[in-house]
Order: C-alpha cells, then structure tokens, then sequence
C-alpha cells in the first residue's frame, strides 16, 4: 500500500457534510459482505469515522467486520483497518498539525524475558514491542501474543499468525503504540490484527464484555452535576490508567465513574490494562463499563438471589462459534471446491484479505458469496 491512501472520485466519493449513505455508496457497502442485520447507528457511526479518518471504504482502507454476538443474536459491526491504514492517518496528522514522528526499532522478547531485535526462532515470541516518536516523545506499547493470537476451535494459530507470528504481533504492539501517540485520531477504529483474536471460539465461556471500536461511549459527556457530586478527577492533568481504576475501585458515586470514563477516552487510556480490587486484570474501558454499571444497579440480596462468580450480570455475555457450525462447514467446502476448479490456490489468503477474516471462522453468508464469485454466479 502507498504512503498516500488514494479517495475514491466520482459518486463514490464522500463528502465532508455528508450525513447518511448515498444509495450508490449502500449499494456497493452491501457487496462488500455487509448483512441485513447492520443497524442504522453503526452504519452512521461508519460514516462519521470514515470522514474523520480519512480512510477510504470503497477502496478496502476500512471497512464493518460482522461478529456473531449471541446476545444480540445477530452479527455486530465494527469498524476495522490495516496497520497501513494507522500509519497514513499518523502521517497525516503530522503534515496538518507539523511536528515529526518516527519509529525505534522493534523489539521481540523470548518466555525468559530477553528482548531481540530480531525473531529468528521457530516458536512464536513471546511479546513485542513498539516505540513511536512524536515530536520528540517517547510513546511505547507492549503486545503479548496470548492476548493477540488468532486461534481455531483446537487452540491452534491460524492463518497469519500461523504463518508470520513474529511479523504479526509486531503490528498490533505498533497500533498500540500509535494510538498512544494519536488518541485523538485513531480513536473508534482498530487494527485487522488486533481483533482478530475477537474471533477465537470461546467454548461457552463467561467473559466481562470488552470495549469493541466504534462502540458509542455512553459516558464520553459528564452529567451537569457531576461537579456537585464529589468527582474527584483532576481536570486537564493526565492521570495513569492504574490511577483512574483505583479511584473507580473506591467510589460510590457513579457519576464519578462516568467523569472517570470520560477522561480515560480523552487520553487514549480505554485499551490499558489495569488490576481490578479483585485482582482481575481488565482493559480500563471494560472496567469502568462494569463498575458503572454496578453502582447504578441496587445491592444484591443474601440468599439464593446473590451471585459470588465475581462477574457483573449486566456484563456478562456467552461467546461462541461464529454462526452454526453444520451451515459453515456446509458453505466452506463448496467454496474449497469452486476455488479447486478454478485453480485459485491461495484462498485462505484471498478470503481473508477481502473479509478480514480466516475461512474456517467466517459464517457461511460470506463463504456462499464467495463461491458464487468464483463461479460467476454472483448476482
């Protein structure tokens, strides 16, 4: 990809003013695997951060990548991009507002703790990481390959992380690194390579629900009594991650809470991880989220109807496989046979470049439009 993401011309174009989707633009959105199930909220939310970004959907520099939420029942969109995608918007930042920016080298650290500057080792790093310079500040981040790998249902690494783990981690510890350095402008939007691991199978387990990008921040704007009500953030210094869940920890005031959270999403802090009171380790964002949402909601009652799994109910979600499995299955061998008999050897690689997806993790809506591509029957 160029350093400059070229903008789509014509009726494809989006203006700065525009409000909603042309029908041209919705049209051609819709081809690019987008389902019925899409909400008008998270297709206005696409546009907005289309605009602010600059990026260009019709052009494959972002776009909404469906997840199966089984508490939704249905497929949630989000918005993702590549790490090109990252690196443009850092670089247009800086010719707009002057300064410079650049990187250190990265660095891959081995299970005993001892950092390289280069992977040469069949296994998988354990960790890498991302040092970028903006305007003579250091801004660095840390990416654990546990935290990030791409799994199947057997626990094994697939696709690029299968193929180039090393080269992969490194992207989401740079994605990181930048939103450290750009909060403001790469908020909302998130790297192919850091959520992929969104779409490991979870195997019915209970999980805190994670802050997904372009998610609405429910609380980016303070209640008008905020103030009144003992908040004791301090206004326009930047406080650690730790800090802001530490006070959470302690308060009984939601409002302080909500005032907490907004400055967390103001300084770019909603992704850190932080110790829980319970010793948990969560994203600050989901902390905050659950803790909010704790204070808002009565005491829990003694007996039958109290609940000790340390997991906020109004939280918690089931994640599973992405959409049923016997359709899936069903739909990815017709397309493995399609590409056989037309000699495409390299599907996995061209599925997921055009989904953000691996095959074997993708719902069968988009393995059956693939198919029908290949053989021409597309409508």
């Amino acid at each position: 990809m160029s350093a400059e993401l070229t903008q789509t011309a014509g009726a494809l174009a989006i203006r700065p003013d525009q409000t909603a989707w042309t029908p041209e633009q919705a049209a051609v959105l819709r081809q690019t695997g987008i389902g019925d199930t899409v909400t008008r909220a998270e297709l206005d939310g696409f546009l907005h951060l289309c605009q602010r970004t600059g990026l260009d959907p019709f052009s494959r520099q972002i776009y909404l990548i469906g997840r199966w939420d089984k508490r939704a029942q249905r497929e949630v969109y989000t918005p993702q991009t590549g790490i090109d995608g990252y690196r443009v918007v850092a670089r247009r930042a800086v010719a707009k507002l002057g300064g410079s920016y650049g990187y250190e080298d990265t660095l891959w650290c081995d299970a005993s703790g001892q950092w390289r500057d280069v992977w040469l080792a069949e296994e998988p790093p354990a960790a890498a990481k991302v040092t970028v310079l903006r305007d003579g500040l250091r801004f660095s981040a840390v990416a654990l390959y546990r935290e990030y790998v791409q799994t199947n249902r057997e626990g094994k690494p697939i696709g690029m992380w299968a193929k180039m783990p090393a080269g992969q981690l490194g992207k989401c510890a740079e994605a990181l690194a930048l939103r450290k350095a750009f909060p403001h402008d790469l908020a909302g939007v998130y790297t192919a390579e850091e959520m992929a691991q969104a779409d490991n199978p979870a195997g019915g387990e209970r999980h805190l629900r994670r802050v997904q990008p372009g998610e609405g921040d429910p609380w980016a704007t303070p209640g008008p009594d905020a103030e009144q009500q003992g908040t004791t953030v301090a206004k326009g210094r930047s406080q650690p991650a730790q800090d802001i869940a530490d006070v959470a920890g302690t308060t009984t005031d939601q409002a302080v809470v909500k005032e907490l959270y907004r400055q967390a999403h103001g300084e770019g802090l909603l992704a850190e991880t932080v110790k829980t009171p319970d010793r948990e380790l969560l994203e600050l964002g989901a902390y905050l989220i659950a803790r909010g949402q704790q204070l808002a909601e009565p005491a829990p009652t003694t007996g039958d109807d109290a609940s000790d799994d340390g997991v906020v109910d109004a939280e918690v979600v089931e994640t599973g496989p992405v959409g049923p499995d016997a359709e899936a299955a069903a739909a990815e061998k017709e397309l493995r046979a399609a590409a056989a008999a037309v000699g495409l050897d390299n599907l996995a690689e061209e599925f997921e470049r055009s989904y953000g997806i691996p095959i074997d993790l993708a719902p069968a809506r988009q393995l059956r439009e693939m198919t029908a591509i290949l053989t021409g029957s597309a409508a």
